[in-house]
């Protein structure tokens, strides 16, 4: 007898990052619903990755690092993102049907934690696959939860994922273990190159520059270049987790902009709020140079490094421009 389950979930339209957070409950039971639907259905064979030629099946619950993982692994994987779009926010996304078939086909799975995406472990919860390898970022780079959970934008944290991705991917396919050693040797002296460079010759020239910043994107990223934060990080973090930032936060970053001791302000032009705009105005009014970011890589489709390598170009020439090094 074919039984079928057909479930009416109403979507929500929220506008406000914080409000939708406050509907985590039925967040989680729309998750629950979802599941269900995901056990009624057949869920698509996995992949015997026991022998050469076979492929791994690997799901990321954002793409930055499901672009990596789909690099180191070449041929020998396949990789689905859960979150591709650009204007889709990681925070609050609601996983779907679809996405618990994914992951219950999935060999290896990557999720950022930190709280950032907490609808992922649920839905790793909802789905458990014996044998399935789980690798959270929060947990490999020693961060808790209330850390920042930007860890995409620190380049040390970068390079531990990129080792314990290979090391997995070696565990799980011994067989083609050298060809995933020889791919990450690539991607890390040829792909990341560039990157890499970047990184080095930011370091080397504006190591202790004053910046200001929008959201706590910035700060792994300002850490690994050297650069000295002056943003208060209570400020960055309500912008990052969309609650309204204090009034004497932001008098502090009018007098820093005013009397021009940050020497570059960098914003997410992905969460511009009324504040940030004001922020960037003001400090393109007093000729202190602003360079851009973004969450998630931008424009839809383009590889990690590429976005990186945009964003530290762009970042580069807004300090060579404060400094006139």
């Amino acid at each position: 007898m074919k039984v079928i389950f057909i479930y009416a979930v109403e979507e929500i339209v929220v506008p406000h990052r914080a409000f939708v957070r406050r509907l985590s409950g039925l967040a989680l039971a729309v998750t629950t619903v979802m599941a269900a639907a995901a056990c009624s259905t057949a869920a698509p064979e996995v992949a015997d990755s026991s022998t050469s030629g076979r492929t791994i099946q690997v799901v990321a619950a954002e793409n930055f690092w499901g672009s990596i993982a789909s690099q180191l692994g070449g041929d020998h994987v396949k990789v689905t993102n859960i979150i591709s779009n650009p204007d889709a926010d990681p925070h609050d996304y609601e996983p779907t049907a679809a996405d618990a078939r994914t992951v219950a086909g999935a060999q290896y799975t990557i999720v950022n934690g930190i709280g950032y995406d907490a609808w992922a472990d649920k839905l790793l919860s909802a789905n458990p696959t014996d044998g399935r390898t789980d690798l959270t970022i929060g947990d490999l780079v020693g961060i808790q939860a209330g850390g920042n959970p930007h860890r995409w934008y620190s380049p040390g944290d970068v390079h531990k994922v990129i080792e314990k991705i290979t090391s997995d991917y070696k565990s799980l396919d011994p067989a083609d273990a050298a060809d995933f050693d020889a791919l990450k040797t690539t991607y890390e002296t040829k792909t990341l190159a560039r990157y890499n460079q970047l990184i080095s010759d930011i370091r080397t020239k504006y190591a202790g520059t004053p910046i200001g910043a929008s959201e706590s994107i910035v700060s792994p990223l300002a850490d690994g270049l050297g650069l000295k934060m002056l943003t208060p990080d209570s400020f960055l973090s309500a912008i990052s987790e969309g609650t309204d930032p204090t009034a004497r936060d932001k008098s502090l970053i009018d007098q820093q902009i005013a009397g021009k001791q940050i020497k570059i302000y960098v914003y997410n032009s992905q969460n511009s709020t009324p504040d940030v705009q004001t922020q960037v105005k003001a400090a393109e009014a007093k000729g202190i140079p602003v360079a851009t970011v973004t969450e998630t890589p931008t424009p839809a489709g383009v590889s990690f490094q590429d976005w990186q390598v945009r964003q530290l170009e762009g970042l580069e020439q807004a300090l060579a421009k404060a400094t006139a090094k």
